[in-house]
């Protein structure tokens, strides 16, 4: 299982994420989303698109603009649209779990 954790807190946990450019994307139904805030923060990159930022609020701290996700990405970056990645001192910890197996019935 990875978490996504700031301030000795979970904000993000899930079986697998999706790495891209070294960052872990964690689906949307991961979050814990009592502790994300909409950031009115804005960035483009070239090949993925535009991507929004969650400022990030746990036990009275703030951590601005501390996650990131492209809402409408590129086809080229389809496979993280909504996905979040972290940055600022969030600690990407444990490991995945193994991909389930395929179904092998014919």
């Amino acid at each position: 299982m990875l978490r996504a954790v700031w301030n000795g807190t979970v904000i993000a946990e899930t079986p697998r994420t999706v790495i891209v450019e070294g960052n872990h994307y964690f689906p949307p139904e991961s979050l814990t989303r009592q502790y994300l805030t909409p950031s009115r923060t804005r960035s483009l990159c070239f090949w993925k698109g535009v991507a929004r930022y969650y400022s990030l609020e746990v036990d009275g701290l703030t951590n601005p603009d501390a996650a990131w996700y492209y809402p409408k990405p590129s086809p080229l970056a389809r496979k993280i649209k909504d996905h979040v990645a972290f940055w600022q001192g969030v600690r990407v910890e444990g490991t995945p779990e193994p991909d389930p197996p395929a179904d092998t019935k014919e």
